[in-house]
């Protein structure tokens, strides 16, 4: 399902991202969402896939943090 706002996101990726992350995840995945609507049940997994790759083009994980590349 699509994400209204960054408090509505999963509880990892809500406490873990900064909020610029989280913003990126959540468009990811809401326009994944609507891109892959005849994906069936793999809709979810997938607009997972392409919202955590959407982050990793501007963040990185340094230790436990995520900071801007």
């Amino acid at each position: 399902m699509p994400y209204a706002t960054e408090e509505d996101l999963p509880p990892p990726v809500r406490t873990h991202l900064p909020l610029h992350a989280r913003e990126i995840f959540r468009a990811a995945f809401n326009s994944a969402w609507d891109e892959y609507a005849d994906r069936g049940q793999e809709r979810e997994e997938i607009a997972h896939r392409v919202a955590w790759a959407a982050v990793k083009r501007f963040y990185c994980k340094e230790g436990r943090d995520w900071v801007p590349i």
